[in-house]
């Protein structure tokens, strides 16, 4: 290992920002560490202003040149970052799995997969990106797309690579250049995805990596005046600080955030389907925006649907994700697992039930927390009302649908909604009624870059995803042509 590099299960890692096509060290470092049994992967370089300033002019200086990139040539190199992406599948994996204890059977067949997958994604839909002419009066209109400049985007740990790539390669495809600020409890794989992008032929500048806390690196990005577009994935309050921020400079804003989404469950359900689509709600250790932590259970049923829910949720097996038999990991951080429970053990002191969990498991030790089911909880309570993070699901009952309804809705959150019922007439009822940016009818997960993806209320603010990503991505000019004036040059 040299003084810049660290070795993560033989996969070596630059811990240096990638600032206009090079390497640049910090003065100070801030220390990487794995959730996997606590121990120090590395000494990462921690930017500041400094750095931040550094990377927006390099991605301006680069935004001329890759914004007048043709299309078809943007496109081609997106897919040559997909195909390096595809090589490094493993390394890839492999790294996430140390800095984010997710599974690694997932990292390998699902989520690296889905990283190459979204570069492939928007540089085919850059291709075909067309509004049709239109006519006014005998006046021809033509819409485009125009790069807006360079795009700040900030990630989350849970998913790191993954959903900074949902962000980049549209940013990227649209002709924008890009400065990536990753989580700092998770920096690595953004760090070999710079490697990637350049040996693809990405050009100077057009990416950029500044790591760091968001108090420092974080804030200077979001409120320098060059910026043009800014897209966080993370927390409310994070939120509120960076639109506060941004709109000083009027820089419009992405934000994708917490959820507290329902699951429904109707009596006309089929009840194993309702089931595992309940125990589903713990993958990644709990730790999903989207997961449906609020079951809610037609009152006929609640006693069987408990009983089946708590006989599943004993057979998930918990213990080291790097284990193909693993079900469930560890949570990310000691903070995190201290938030988690305390969390729980407020709710019981309020007279919630644990039916199933409740603690951390100490059989394991280190990070993690046993798949957790509370019954008895209010729906003012705060592990009802607030987004806990981790493996922890509450059950509340229901008499009628408008019932169901109400308490689905009954959050400052919007994010997604699943509904379990065998009856169509009911889900499209329930279903339009519902405050989500998405709702799943028998099913869960399910998740196509066409659609339209973004949260409603507190939630999130836009949509992404298809032609969404580039009307955010993308300045849209609409230019009208008179059918008379023109000169005969013969």
């Amino acid at each position: 290992m040299t003084e810049h590099t660290l070795t993560v299960a033989g996969v070596a890692v630059d811990t240096r920002h990638w600032i206009g096509g090079r390497r640049v060290a910090s003065a100070e470092t801030f220390t990487d560490v794995s959730p996997l049994d606590g121990s120090a992967l590395g000494e990462i370089s921690r930017g500041t202003a400094t750095e931040a300033v550094a990377a927006v002019a390099a991605a301006k200086a680069a935004f001329p040149g890759w914004a007048a990139t043709p299309r078809a040539e943007r496109a081609r190199i997106l897919h040559a970052v997909a195909d390096g992406v595809e090589k490094r599948i493993e390394d890839l994996a492999i790294v996430e799995t140390h800095d984010n204890a997710a599974l690694l059977r997932s990292h390998r067949r699902g989520v690296m997969p889905r990283v190459a997958h979204n570069f492939r994604f928007f540089a085919d839909w850059l291709l075909k990106l067309d509004h049709e002419d239109f006519e006014t009066r005998g006046h021809t209109n033509h819409v485009s797309w125009d790069p807006a400049g360079p795009c700040v985007l900030i990630t989350p740990w849970n998913a790191p690579l993954m959903l900074a790539t949902w962000k980049i390669a549209p940013a990227l495809a649209a002709g924008n250049t890009v400065i990536l600020k990753p989580a700092e409890w998770t920096p690595l794989t953004a760090s070999l995805l710079a490697d990637i992008a350049a040996d693809a032929g990405l050009p100077a500048g057009v990416l950029n990596v500044v790591q760091g806390y968001g108090a420092e690196a974080g804030n200077a990005l979001v409120s320098h005046p060059d910026v043009r577009r800014i897209s966080f994935t993370g927390s409310v309050p994070t939120a509120k600080a960076i639109g506060a921020a941004s709109a000083a400079n009027l820089v419009p804003t992405s934000f994708e955030l917490g959820g507290k989404s329902p699951l429904l469950v109707f009596a006309d359900a089929d009840l194993d389907l309702a089931v595992d689509l309940a125990v589903e709600q713990y993958d990644n250790a709990g730790q999903v925006c989207l997961a449906a932590t609020r079951i809610l259970v037609e009152e006929s049923i609640a006693d069987e649907f408990t009983r089946r829910f708590a006989e599943k949720a004993a057979a998930l097996k918990q213990g080291d994700p790097r284990d193909e038999a693993t079900d469930l990991g560890p949570n990310i951080h000691p903070r995190q697992l201290e938030k988690i429970d305390g969390f729980v053990q407020r709710a019981i002191a309020a007279g919630a039930r644990a039916v199933v969990g409740g603690t951390p498991n100490t059989d394991l030790g280190g990070l993690y927390y046993r798949p957790t089911l509370l019954t008895d909880v209010a729906q003012d309570s705060e592990v009802v009302q607030e987004e806990v993070f981790g493996p922890v699901l509450t059950l509340q009952t229901f008499a009628t649908e408008r019932e169901a309804v109400a308490l689905a809705n009954d959050t400052r959150f919007g994010l997604a909604a699943t509904l379990a019922t065998g009856d169509h007439e009911r889900a499209e009822r329930v279903t339009a009624q519902l405050v989500a940016g998405t709702v799943w009818v028998n099913c869960f997960f399910v998740r196509d870059l066409q659609a339209p993806f973004g949260g409603s209320r507190q939630s999130g603010v836009g949509r992404e995803g298809g032609t969404w990503s580039f009307d955010f991505y993308c300045d849209l000019k609409n230019t009208v042509t008179a059918p008379k004036g023109w000169q005969d040059h013969g």
